[in-house]
């Protein structure tokens, strides 16, 4: 019985081995298997190579400024009698929009006219005078003496008339002055006067701004490296100015280029230009920030890629090129320029080949990609956006 159950025993043992043996045997087998097996894919974002006209902007911080600005003051002095604006309206040119109280510039007009009427008679009776001494003075009954006294005085109610006149024109002008009128068209500001304020010209005082709306300007500054190309392009043509919110977000509105100043700010290194705006929906006021797009050139048929799939290199500037096969290939690229998201390849890509924008750092010559969708649609929309020409140059 002892050696049967030694027998039982030691067969159990041998078994036990044995399966020990098999389960070693089959789990080093897959080990092998998954070591000769193909390495896994690396997931990546990737875009494609495109190739279009592409625009070139230059960008620059401005200000917009009215085209006219006017502050109402007075030229004479008196009581405001009426005024005829509201706030905040639209003004067009010659609009009454403050009367002063024209009564007592009338009466100096009267009494001007009346002054005028008296001398013109006593200028008729002089010059009568005078043509009886003429001949009285041929027949020698009265001296040369006397006709020549009668001469100048003949003469001085000529000068006495021509004053006269001159100040009666003063009147009228004065008249014109109680009505103060619009000299443009513009949006008219808060008033500084009320009915029943005596103003003066000697006060200078405004009483009301004026801000010509259509067209506007706006004021910007671009570096001075950028000034010979903005000149030899205007030589050629009119350059289109794009205006942005503050964010540089929103498109406000399009212009055109009209000028550069004519020195440079040597604390800044940067000149001011001015475009111009017909502002037809009242996006643009007058001090408003913006961010300014100006329309440098297109580049025809431009190879782009974004701007995240160049990488740099002790050789210089690469990227990566996945072939039908999503394997990986470094390309060494040229680049003409950058300018917001997108890139502009002057060697070294096709269209329609593909390149990797997202997940390089886990890369290297011959790896096998899975393309990815993109991980941030916004991104994604935006470069779109970009690529189409609405970024600004970096």
């Amino acid at each position: 019985m002892k050696v049967r159950a030694i027998h039982k025993t030691a067969l159990g043992l041998l078994l036990t081995l044995l399966l020990c043996g098999a389960l070693a045997g089959c789990s080093r087998g897959q080990k092998n298997a998954r070591a000769s097996g193909p390495p896994p894919s690396v997931p990546v974002g990737v875009a494609t190579v495109k190739q279009r006209d592409f625009p070139v902007y230059l960008t620059g911080l401005g200000s917009v400024t009215a085209f006219n600005t006017v502050s109402l003051k007075t030229r004479i002095d008196g009581q405001i009698t009426q005024v005829n604006f509201v706030e905040g309206q639209d003004v067009k040119e010659g609009e009454l929009l403050i009367q002063i109280d024209p009564r007592p510039y009338q009466v100096a007009l009267e009494q001007a006219q009346a002054n005028l009427q008296r001398d013109e008679a006593q200028l008729t009776n002089a010059k009568a005078q005078y043509e009886r001494m003429q001949a009285l003075y041929a027949g020698g009954v009265i001296a040369k003496q006397d006709l020549d006294t009668q001469e100048a005085s003949f003469g001085q109610y000529e000068g006495t008339i021509a004053a006269d006149k001159a100040a009666i024109d003063n009147a009228k002008l004065n008249l014109v002055y109680t009505r103060i009128t619009s000299p443009i068209n513009g949006r008219i500001g808060l008033r500084q006067v009320d009915i029943g304020n005596y103003v003066t010209a000697a006060s200078g005082s405004s009483m009301a701004v004026i801000t010509q709306m259509h067209p506007i300007a706006i004021i910007f500054t671009l570096p001075e490296d950028q000034l010979q190309a903005v000149r030899e392009r205007m030589q050629k043509g009119t350059l289109q100015v794009d205006v942005y919110s503050r964010d540089d977000q929103t498109k406000l509105s399009t212009g055109k280029l009209l000028t550069i100043d004519n020195l440079i700010d040597q604390t800044t290194g940067t000149a001011k230009l001015k475009a111009v705006f017909e502002n037809p929906d009242n996006s643009l006021w007058p001090n408003q920030f913006v961010n300014v797009h100006l329309l440098l050139e297109t580049t025809k048929n431009a190879i782009t890629i974004p701007v995240s799939a160049v990488q740099r290199g002790p050789q210089g500037t690469f990227t990566y090129l996945v072939d039908d096969k999503n394997t990986v290939e470094i390309r060494p690229i040229q680049l003409a320029l950058t300018q917001g998201n997108t890139a502009v390849v002057a060697s070294g890509l096709q269209p329609g080949e593909r390149v990797v924008t997202d997940g390089q750092e886990k890369l290297q010559a011959g790896s096998l990609v899975t393309p990815q969708a993109p991980s941030n649609p916004s991104n994604q929309s935006k470069n779109a956006q970009n690529a189409d020409g609405s970024g600004s140059q970096s």
